[in-house]
């Protein structure tokens, strides 16, 4: 059996550092008021409907009580900085995880540089089965406009062919996308 383990360094100390991201739902108010008492944390805000997400992005433990907690596989772009979030959400088999983490590895890395994009998280559950790749974008507009777009085509490319991960017996249930909007003072 093979596992990946996608770390960063810490260029000052010269250390690896697992990086972590944590999310929590809630109420709005609750939720407004928790971001409020940690003003140096990097923190997110997000709401959808009467639903709402918060995001916590640390090297360190989370500030929620009960968070879903994640590894940061890979990462381009300041999370806080966006206004349209998408997250991806795809269960993944514990066989099928090498091959997953393996395919977001070698990624194109061409959303980057489409207009309107803030950031990119892949994300990998440290309990359960459910990986989340998270865009932020600066609307939803930027995020449709992608979708439409070469890179969008290019990073797709092997989708329904014999290459595609998407062919590989390695997921646990259909994926699934929530979109939020991100909650400004």
């Amino acid at each position: 059996m093979c596992a990946l383990l996608f770390v960063f360094k810490n260029q000052s100390a010269g250390m690896v550092t697992i990086m972590n991201f944590y999310m929590t739902y809630g109420t709005i108010d609750y939720l407004t008021k928790l971001k409020e008492d940690q003003p140096d944390q990097n923190i997110l805000l997000l709401s959808k409907d009467d639903n709402a997400l918060l995001m916590h992005e640390s090297d360190g433990p989370s500030i929620f009580k009960e968070p879903k907690k994640y590894e940061v596989l890979d990462e381009s772009g300041v999370f806080e900085n966006g206004s349209f979030a998408v997250l991806n959400n795809i269960p993944v088999t514990y066989e099928g995880k090498p091959l997953f983490e393996q395919r977001f590895k070698e990624r194109a890395r061409m959303i980057e540089n489409e207009p309107g994009f803030t950031a990119i998280r892949v994300l990998r559950p440290v309990s359960g089965d459910t990986y989340v790749i998270l865009t932020l974008w600066d609307s939803e507009k930027s995020f449709k406009d992608w979708q439409n777009s070469k890179a969008y085509e290019h990073a797709h490319k092997k989708r329904g062919t014999e290459e595609g991960v998407d062919q590989k017996d390695i997921f646990a249930r259909p994926s699934y996308v929530t979109t939020y909007q991100a909650v400004r003072p």
